[in-house]
């Protein structure tokens, strides 16, 4: 079963050093000095040739035995940002990950210089139905990047996998007078009230989002 996703924010470097133990701070030295390495050499790989893996991607795989696991999430996007990480390393990273694995390249998107390029990995995310993914996906980058048509199915994904709307990036100012989503919201309760089922609490969070105007209720007012 999906599990539920966790909103904890990104902690930054010098947070994380207040929080590990001597130990697991050596490791995350060691790995971000492997990262920022790699992000100043040419990269492993040769068309039709062996690939060597960067030893800072098997650190990303091994952030939550040495961090602990409340704290991969933030040492992962560290490792990725100290990097550079291009979309090459971040889809063999999210395609060979676990789901935590893959869950820290999506929190990660935003802070990297990637412009649309990654928006697959966000839209393979929105297919599953783990919501640690779904809550990932709907993040900075998606708000930044996903165009309307999937921005609004992003919406429904959400609702329909039971993962909280406030995950959302930006959700008041993409709904904000969206009739179209308005329609799709309206058509997504009437088919759960015709099933015999019970309309998300957040949904109508969101259609009274998508009033049009200036004056229409945000969640950062």
């Amino acid at each position: 079963m999906p599990m539920t996703p966790r909103t904890s924010p990104l902690l930054t470097r010098e947070e994380l050093d207040a929080q590990l133990g001597g130990a697991a701070r050596a490791w995350l030295d060691g790995a971000l000095a492997e990262a920022e390495h790699a992000a100043s050499h040419e990269p492993c790989e040769q068309p039709g040739g062996p690939y060597a893996v960067p030893s800072w991607e098997l650190r990303y795989a091994a952030a939550g035995r040495y961090c602990g696991l409340e704290h991969a999430d933030s040492v992962r996007a560290l490792l990725l940002v100290e990097a550079h990480a291009a979309l090459p390393a971040l889809t063999r990273l999210y395609e060979q990950g676990t789901a935590a694995e893959r869950r820290a390249v999506l929190l990660a998107l935003h802070r990297l210089d990637l412009g649309p390029t990654a928006l697959p990995l966000v839209e393979d995310a929105l297919r599953t139905n783990d919501t640690r993914l779904v809550a990932a996906a709907v993040g900075p980058y998606a708000a930044a990047h996903l165009d309307a048509h999937n921005w609004r199915h992003a919406i429904l994904k959400c609702l329909f996998t039971g993962v909280p709307v406030a995950a959302v990036d930006q959700l008041a100012r993409r709904s904000r007078g969206d009739a179209e989503l308005a329609r799709m919201l309206g058509d997504f309760a009437a088919e759960r009230i015709a099933a015999g089922r019970s309309v998300p609490a957040d949904l109508t969070r969101v259609l009274d989002l998508t009033v049009p105007g200036p004056a229409a209720p945000t969640e950062e007012s």
